[in-house]
């Protein structure tokens, strides 16, 4: 194992692989909170014990994967060889796809989801730049989520974790795509009258957290699911006693 200040480099380094990092910049990810006089050299050994871990766990020469560079580091990698890169890549190739071509768009998506392993940068994240890259990484993951439900409801409302996506309209109640993609997989589902109540209780969450009202597309998904408009698709229990 690596020690976690080694890890904190390599994670800097990943999040910009084939681009120099200044050695001030890591340092200040290390040591923000104390002053070091010997701020360098304890970079330098960090740096050392790196490159002998990557040289373990993939054969390669450790000093040609981390190489020095002028005043910095550069990890010396291709950016797909990194999960968070890659991430983003299918995300966003993904939501691209979504209104023309659903399928492969949901294939993306899954494929992008399936690299999370836990919350972003875990055990890393304690200095001000990997708290900011791993906040923006678990905000993709989010958008990534609504990107995949909008995807399945299209396609297949059965394939929507109800559960799990009322977990996530709950915990994240400031997104109110989340609650509109909930309301419209509850009512595909034949189950009008919880889609309603979510509404309501995003409404309550809204004005007693942020004193705000539910925006329009929040009150389009209520008002089409109150009048049963066409756009939403039949409900499933309406599929079933169509096809008895």
């Amino acid at each position: 194992m690596v020690s976690k200040r080694a890890s904190v480099v390599l994670t800097l380094l990943s999040l910009s692989p084939g681009a120099p990092v200044l050695f001030d910049q890591i340092v200040d990810e290390l040591w923000a909170d104390r002053s070091m006089a010997n701020a360098r050299n304890a970079l330098q050994a960090n740096v050392g014990r790196l490159r002998k871990f990557l040289k373990m766990v993939s054969g390669l020469d450790g000093d040609s994967l981390v190489r020095t560079v002028g005043s910095g580091y550069v990890l010396d990698i291709p950016p797909n060889a990194v999960d968070a890169h890659r991430f983003v890549e299918l995300a966003d190739t993904g939501a691209a796809l979504a209104r023309h071509n659903p399928v492969e768009a949901m294939a993306r998506l899954e494929e992008a989801l399936m690299l999370w392993r836990g919350p972003a940068l875990l055990d890393t994240c304690d200095g001000l730049r990997c708290r900011v890259q791993a906040a923006c990484l678990e905000e993709r993951r989010i958008t990534a989520y609504e990107d995949l439900t909008a995807v399945r409801l299209r396609i297949d409302a059965e394939r929507v974790p109800l559960a799990e996506l009322r977990q996530l309209a709950l915990e994240h109640s400031g997104r109110e795509r989340l609650s509109e993609l909930l309301m419209l997989a509850l009512y595909r589902d034949g189950r009008q009258a919880e889609a309603l109540e979510v509404f309501h209780g995003a409404r309550r969450r809204l004005a007693d957290d942020l004193g705000l009202e539910p925006g329009r597309g929040l009150h389009r998904a209520y008002q089409a699911i109150l009048t049963q408009d066409d756009v939403l698709g039949e409900p499933r229990q309406a599929l079933l006693h169509a096809g008895q």
